[in-house]
């Protein structure tokens, strides 16, 4: 499954970078396939290990701000890995097009 995934801190002003880097971190030590844009952090691997990285992310940013908001999205597809390249490189050929 991949999943892609915002954390926002709440109540610690505008300048949320030092705050999401704590959550990317989380991800990118994790060792799942991830990558990580402006808008979202998109993870892929099973349910239980996919959802608990997203947990100890939400966590870590958890730990310094009074609030937290979390979008999620899941592309739940049995059988499928590297879907994270996969997916890409499918668009991009049809593109080429």
């Amino acid at each position: 499954m991949i999943v892609a995934f915002s954390v926002t801190p709440l109540g610690v002003g505008e300048d949320v970078g030092e705050y999401v880097a704590d959550a990317v971190r989380v991800v990118r030590e994790s060792g799942l396939p991830n990558r990580t844009d402006a808008m979202f952090t998109s993870i892929e691997g099973e349910w239980d290990e996919v959802m608990d990285v997203v947990r100890r992310a939400v966590a870590a940013v958890e730990a310094r701000a009074p609030r937290v908001s979390l979008v999620l999205k899941a592309d739940i597809r049995p059988g499928v890995t590297d879907g994270l390249t996969s997916k890409v490189a499918t668009v991009e050929q049809h593109l080429a097009q």
